[in-house]
C-alpha cells in the first residue's frame, strides 16, 4: 500500500486510526442494475469499516449481461400506461418504478 512501510506495522496505525479490515471468502459476486447485470467471478473481496461504514473492495473476472427481455417488457408496459392515462413518458416511468414493476398499479396510481 505504502512503500516501505511494514505490513504489520499498517495494520496496526490501521486499527488505531478505527479503520478495520476483513477479507470475505466470495465465490461470486452480482451486481443488478436496471439494464444489466455484473458478474464477478473469482472474486478477491475485501470489506473495510471506517467510522461506522462499510465499504467494499472487489477485483477479479468481470463479465456483463445486458437486461434484454425486461428491457422490452418495460417499454412496452410504459407505451400502455400512456396509452391508458394520457400521461407523459416520464410520468409513466415514475409510475412504473414507483409500483415496482406492477402495470395494473402504475395505471391505477395515474387514473
Amino acid at each position: 500500500m505504502f512503500p516501505g512501510i511494514d505490513p504489520k506495522k499498517m495494520q496496526s496505525m490501521m486499527r488505531q486510526m478505527g479503520i478495520a479490515q476483513e477479507e470475505i471468502n466470495a465465490e461470486k459476486v452480482i451486481i443488478e442494475t436496471p439494464e444489466k447485470s455484473i458478474i464477478i467471478e473469482n472474486p478477491s473481496v475485501i470489506k473495510v469499516k471506517m467510522q461506522g461504514q462499510a465499504n467494499f473492495q472487489i477485483s477479479g473476472d468481470v463479465k456483463e449481461v445486458q437486461k434484454e427481455v425486461e428491457k422490452d417488457t418495460k417499454e412496452e408496459d410504459i407505451k400502455t400506461i400512456m396509452e391508458k392515462t394520457g400521461c407523459s413518458e416520464v410520468e409513466a416511468k415514475k409510475a412504473l418504478k414507483d409500483s415496482n414493476g406492477d402495470l395494473t398499479e402504475a395505471i391505477l396510481s395515474l387514473s
